[in-house]
Order: structure tokens, then C-alpha cells, then sequence
């Protein structure tokens, strides 16, 4: 029934089934079927690798490693954990720069076109920045040309001097001179404020070793004079020009509200104008006393120039009105070398206790004590503060340097008299800075902490006299009065009203426009 083909695979089965029977004895008898399955089993079959699939899910590959550390399900853990870490490193990208398209370089000669288009070759004279080749038209020049004028803006600085400012900028010592001739005979150079720009222009000199002629000098002199300076006919000659300056005072007026301060800012008073107010009228009386229904009335100096420029000075007159009528009114006015401010009836007052000698703690108080030397009981007739070695010392008030030298015990000493008999001493300074017949003012330094004479240390020994005799320089106050009389006191009244009547906001009304006459006016003139 089997084709030819098929003889090889009877045969095969053929020896199959006798070996299969030979080998099988005693077993039963192997089968054609059998012998054609067995083959198959060696492969895994389906069960097989569905249960390999649940053996492998039931395996906990990523458990917490934060659990049975050093298990076998830890390390197991860590396994995966350094398995995806490799995984992930695998795909980290190339960070390596990304080169992009690299010019090439300019040839010499393409660097060589390049420099003539350049800002270099005019520095030199050229006009085109073109190169060009010598030839017999060329000649050489003796020397560099000069500028024919040079301009520049010098700044007077503080301490600085109108003819230092002139020689540094390069005006020759000729011209100097000539200049402050002329800048002087038109005002004083003390006038000049520093900060004062000054435009200069310098000429062509006949050779280099010469200095360049000033050929003209211009600069705001004052608020109300312009000064120029320009070379003319061979010298130097000066022109004014008057500027309008009004100088109405600039009053404010308001009420006091809930803050004097806030209010008086409110109404455009200047911050340190405000704090001069301030100390000024609580000398006269509480600050706490002054009602929110108060008024506060203001004057400022104030002075403005026609081409805008505004000077705002100090504070000239301070008051407090109440119910319509003034409560106080102090006036700032000048008696003699010194100047304070007066109540409206012509008396000046000061009050207050003395200033401190010395920045420093109170080492020791005025009575008996062991001398820290000596080692007896000893009358301490003063008060010694601790300080530095070169801290600056004090004058306490106004007064006359009565002695300035050494004496005795207490080493380098001051002493100072001051008005209604009082006096004041200071020892053991390391260095005096004031000397007899001296008028001295409150806070000024008339001497440096040290430990001359009798000490143990740098200090300061401070002593108060009344009449000649020691008292405590802690119980003593004092009270210096001033009062204006005669033709002062009229000038003084005559002042006052002056600046009362000067309406509020007066003195920023449009300016109208006046004829300045180019000649300085008399100071007198000036004055009235």
C-alpha cells in the first residue's frame, strides 16, 4: 500500500519495532505509535512554561531594601536595583560639546584690510585708512601738529583754590595772575562756592616748552553773577553778566494735626529744617503741650535765580500760633560774634546742663576717697571719666581759656572760665589743643585723653568751680540769658516784622522779569 518512496520509512519503522521488541521484553510490547510521541515529550510544553511563568511572578524582584538587610531577599533586591542602574547608564547621551560650522582664518592680506578700516589709522593722520606707498611727493615733518585749542571743564572742590584749579588744568602762571585780577575785582573769590564748574579754553602756544595761552575762562561766579574771561588785542579782558535773584523767605504755614513732623512735611518743609523747628520751640515749651488745632509757622531762607536754580538755606523764624493769635515766636538773629535766636520781645535764652567733657563711663564721683596712689583718704574735687588714650576732650561751654599747660599732680591742664562765675578744669590730658587768652564755643576740642601727672591710666579728670570754689559738676545747670536793647532791639523788631508779613507761598510765585544792571551792587546796598 506504500509508494516507493516510502520503503525507507517501512524499514525504519520496521527496525524500530524490533528493537523496540527486543529491548522491551518482559515489559509489554512498544507500540508504533509510542515510538512516534516520544520524540515530542523532550520538548517543554505549554504547562511547563506557564508554571516556570508563576515561579517567576511569585518572585519578589524589587522588595524594600530598607528590610532584612543581608537576607537573600535583600541582595536580591539589590541585584535589580544595580541591573536597572546599568540599564539606565546605558542610555545616558554623549554631553560632549556640539561643534558647529569653524570659520576659517583671514589670510594676512585679508588681515591686513581688515586694520585699515579700523579706528587705528586715523590716530595716526590717515584720512582714508588706505595704505600708500612713499614716493617723491612725501616729505617728512619735523614735528607732530598741535591742536589749535583745547576745551575743558574743570570743578572747584571743597578746600581747593580758584588759582590751583586754573594751573592744573595748564593755564600758564602769567595768565593766572591776570585772571584773578579781573575774577577778584568783580567778587570776592571766597564767594566762589566749591562744586562751581568752570569752562576753559586754551589756545595755540608758539612752541612746545611754552605753556598754552587761556584764551577764555566762563563759569557762574555767584547765584546772581556770571563771569566770563576772554583773550582780547593780546590781553585778557572780563565781562559780567547780572543775573535776577529773588530773595523772598519761604514760609510755610499748617496745622499741627496729629504729628508737628508729618504735618510740616506734608506742607514741603525740608527734613533738617523741621528738626531745627523742632528743637527750637520745645526749648521754649513741651512738644506734648502743642494742641492738633496749633499752628505751625515756618521761614526758611530761600532764594531763586532767574535761569531756575534754587538755594534753600537755614531756618530764620519759628512760631506757634494758637486760636488765631501767637504763642511763640522766635527769631534767629546775631548780637554780636554770637548769634541765637530771640523770643519777639528781645530776650534770648539757653538752657540746659553742661555738655559732656568726654566720650566715656564716670570712673569716679566728687567727694572723699583713697587716693589710688597715694593710699590716704583725699579729697576728690572732681569727676574722672574712663576713655581711650588720644579720645578728644570738650570744652562744656562757652568760655576763655584761663590757663593751658602742666601743673603739678594733674599733668597737662585746661582750665576754661565761663559766664556767672563758673569755671571748669580738665587733667592729665596727653596733648593740648588751645591756649591761653583762647575763646572757645561748647563741643570744641581743647585737649586729648592721656596719663600725665598723678595716674594710673588714661582718664579724664574733670572739675567744676563756682566763684573759684569746687562744687559738683553733677548738680550744676545753668541758665544764660541775652537781651536786645537800643537800636539793636529796633533792627531786631524791624526784622521780625518784616519776615511776618511775607505771605505764605510768596516766594515760589512766577518771577517777573527785572533789569539787572552788570555792575556789582554796594554791600550796603545789597544788605537794604
Amino acid at each position: 500500500m506504500f509508494h516507493s518512496g516510502n520503503r525507507e520509512f517501512a524499514a525504519t519503522h520496521a527496525g524500530i519495532s524490533g528493537s523496540a521488541s527486543t529491548g522491551a521484553q518482559g515489559m509489554g510490547e512498544l507500540k508504533i505509535v509510542d515510538a512516534m510521541i516520544a520524540p515530542l515529550r523532550t520538548a517543554p510544553s505549554e504547562s511547563r512554561i506557564a508554571a516556570w511563568r508563576e515561579r517567576l511572578n511569585a518572585i519578589d524582584w524589587a522588595p524594600d531594601l530598607g528590610q532584612d538587610i543581608g537576607s537573600a531577599r535583600w541582595f536580591r533586591g539589590l541585584a535589580t536595583l544595580t541591573l536597572l542602574t546599568v540599564i539606565s547608564l546605558s542610555f545616558l547621551p554623549d554631553l560632549g560639546p556640539v561643534y558647529g560650522a569653524q570659520p576659517t582664518m583671514p589670510t594676512p592680506v585679508q588681515l591686513d584690510i581688515a586694520r585699515t578700516q579700523t579706528i587705528m589709522p586715523l590716530a595716526y593722520g590717515a584720512d582714508s585708512g588706505g595704505r600708500m606707498a612713499p614716493n617723491e611727493n612725501v616729505v617728512a615733518l619735523a614735528a607732530s601738529p598741535e591742536r589749535p585749542s583745547i576745551e575743558l571743564t574743570a570743578t572747584l572742590g571743597r578746600g581747593d583754590s580758584f588759582a590751583r584749579v586754573l594751573q592744573r588744568a595748564g593755564v600758564g602762571g602769567a595768565d593766572v595772575r591776570a585772571a584773578l585780577d579781573l575774577v577778584s575785582s568783580a567778587t570776592a573769590l571766597s564767594d566762589i562756592t566749591p562744586g562751581t564748574r568752570i569752562e576753559i579754553v586754551l589756545g595755540r602756544r608758539s612752541s612746545k616748552l611754552a605753556p598754552r595761552p587761556l584764551d577764555s575762562l566762563d563759569f557762574r561766579a555767584r547765584m546772581d553773577l556770571h563771569l566770563a574771561v576772554n583773550r582780547a588785542n593780546g590781553g585778557l579782558t572780563l565781562s559780567r553778566k547780572g543775573i535776577a535773584v529773588d530773595d523772598t523767605p519761604l514760609r510755610i504755614r499748617g496745622t499741627v494735626g496729629s504729628s508737628l513732623y508729618r504735618s510740616a512735611r506734608a506742607a514741603g518743609a525740608p527734613a533738617d529744617v523741621i528738626q531745627d523747628y523742632l528743637r527750637i520751640i520745645s526749648s521754649r515749651t513741651s512738644l506734648s503741650s502743642i494742641g492738633a488745632n496749633d499752628e505751625f509757622d515756618i521761614i526758611v531762607a530761600h532764594r531763586r535765580a532767574e535761569t531756575g536754580e534754587v538755594e534753600v538755606g537755614g531756618l530764620l523764624y519759628a512760631g506757634i500760633d494758637r486760636g488765631g493769635k501767637p504763642r511763640i515766636q522766635m527769631l534767629k538773629w546775631q548780637d554780636g560774634d554770637s548769634t541765637q535766636w530771640f523770643e519777639a520781645s528781645g530776650v534770648g535764652e539757653m538752657r540746659g546742663a553742661l555738655s559732656r567733657p568726654t566720650n566715656g563711663r564716670i570712673t569716679s564721683g566728687f567727694g572723699y576717697r583713697r587716693h589710688p596712689i597715694l593710699g590716704y583718704k583725699k579729697m576728690h574735687n572732681g569727676m574722672d571719666f574712663g576713655a581711650p588714650h588720644g579720645a578728644p576732650i570738650y570744652a562744656v561751654t562757652d568760655g576763655t581759656i584761663a590757663f593751658a599747660g602742666r601743673k603739678g599732680g594733674y599733668g597737662n591742664f585746661v582750665r576754661i572760665n565761663h559766664a556767672g562765675g563758673l569755671g571748669s578744669g580738665y587733667g592729665h590730658m596727653s596733648r593740648i589743643a588751645v591756649r591761653a587768652g583762647q575763646r572757645v564755643k561748647q563741643g570744641q576740642i581743647i585737649g586729648y585723653v592721656g596719663s600725665t601727672g598723678l595716674s594710673t591710666g588714661p582718664h579724664l579728670h574733670y572739675e567744676l568751680y563756682k566763684n573759684g570754689r569746687h562744687i559738683n559738676p553733677a548738680s550744676v545747670t545753668f541758665t544764660q540769658r541775652a537781651q536786645l536793647s537800643g537800636a539793636n532791639l529796633a533792627r531786631f523788631k524791624a526784622q521780625l516784622a518784616k519776615l511776618k508779613a511775607v505771605k505764605p507761598g510768596a516766594a515760589l510765585a512766577p518771577m517777573g522779569v527785572k533789569k539787572v544792571s552788570a555792575k556789582p551792587a554796594r554791600e550796603i546796598d545789597r544788605v537794604s
